[in-house]
């Protein structure tokens, strides 16, 4: 594919393509897959401790020597208000009756926001790409990451966003559409006003900033690609494509679920982390949407439902599995990373030829 963009030249990507860091999804193995094929591939760190983060970013590095991304969050501490952990327990106790659990637990910490620790692995290991949802580090370490030769990257879901990022010293914006699966990154605008699809965002985003956009949300083939190439994106980022890859963690019950989901099957839901986020859905968020305004601050619910995803992947159902997706689940293909890079990359060309 002959397509080249700021963020292929600065990167040495064979093609436009970037995959969703996706955290408790993404592996070494996929990441390192998708890089080696051509694209950037992307590890998803906010559940790893400073340990773990640096045995993964090892592990990728030494699977592929060509560039991939390490994703963090950055979100404030929250404060637990309990009266709502309160209700939100007692909504929650019918479940776990019904699974034969204990007492549903305190709520706790599961995502990790962005701290001096894992700063200091990032700095260590000196991945060629960090990226950051839900805002951004503190100025001084975003610096040091910028001049320990790290390309940075940053999620906005408005305009607004995009601007603050780009003054903020990102280099890279990830224009998310509201069709993106997995947790909205937005940071700055109010929730309401940030649910802008990605063919009406991504262009507004490429006239308000002088860097490079990335375009994320929806985007589950080559046309999709060659679409947002088309509005001015240097890239596209595909998360739900790489679900059903061979190397993602996704279990059997969550692929089987992406396999059978249609355009109009997911929600943004607050329910299993307290932030929105997209999810196929399944029995506890068809059940539990009413009561969302219950829901513990972000990402204190975490810990509170994990037990009944665990208890549903026992029995092989997908009832409490948080079944992040987009809404171009339809389009996703169960093969190799490498053969979905592959592919799409055919797709894209074929696209743009037509044109």
């Amino acid at each position: 594919m002959a397509v080249r963009t700021a963020l292929t030249e600065r990167l040495g990507l064979e093609l436009p393509i970037v995959q969703a860091p996706m955290a408790g999804v993404a592996t070494p193995a996929l990441a390192a897959a998708v890089s080696n094929a051509g694209g950037l591939g992307s590890l998803g760190s906010a559940t790893l401790d400073a340990e773990a983060l640096a045995g993964q970013i090892a592990e990728a590095g030494s699977l592929t020597q060509r560039p991939f991304n390490v994703n963090f969050f950055c979100h404030e501490r929250p404060q637990d208000d309990q009266a709502r952990t309160a209700a939100f327990r007692a909504r929650l106790a019918g479940y776990y009756a019904e699974e034969n659990l204990a007492a549903v637990p305190d709520p706790g910490e599961s995502y990790l926001p962005f701290d001096e620790a894992r700063l200091a692995v990032v700095l260590e290991a000196r991945p060629a790409v960090v990226s950051f949802h839900f805002g951004l580090p503190r100025a001084e370490w975003l610096a040091t990451i910028r001049e320990a030769g790290c390309l940075t990257l940053a999620t906005a879901t408005t305009v607004e966003e995009a601007r603050a990022l780009e003054a903020a010293g990102i280099e890279v914006i990830v224009a998310q559409g509201w069709e993106a699966g997995g947790h909205r990154g937005t940071f700055r605008t109010p929730f309401e006003r940030a649910q802008v699809g990605t063919l009406a965002l991504v262009p507004q985003v490429v006239d308000a900033v002088a860097c490079p956009v990335v375009a994320a949300g929806g985007i589950g083939d080559g046309r999709g690609i060659a679409a947002v190439l088309t509005l001015g994106a240097a890239a596209a980022q595909l998360g739900t494509s790489f679900v059903a890859a061979a190397e993602s963690a996704a279990p059997a019950l969550y692929r089987a679920a992406l396999a059978g989901a249609g355009e109009a099957d997911t929600r943004v839901t607050r329910l299993f982390t307290g932030r929105p986020a997209r999810a196929l859905v399944a029995r506890y968020v068809a059940e539990m949407t009413p009561h969302e305004t219950e829901v513990p601050d972000y990402p204190l619910p975490g810990p509170m439902v994990r037990p009944l995803t665990e208890a549903g992947l026992k029995r092989g159902v997908p009832d409490f599995h948080p079944l992040w997706s987009g809404q171009a689940a339809r389009l996703a293909r169960a093969e190799p990373a490498a053969a979905i890079v592959a592919r799409l990359g055919r797709e894209t060309e074929a696209a743009l030829h037509r044109r």
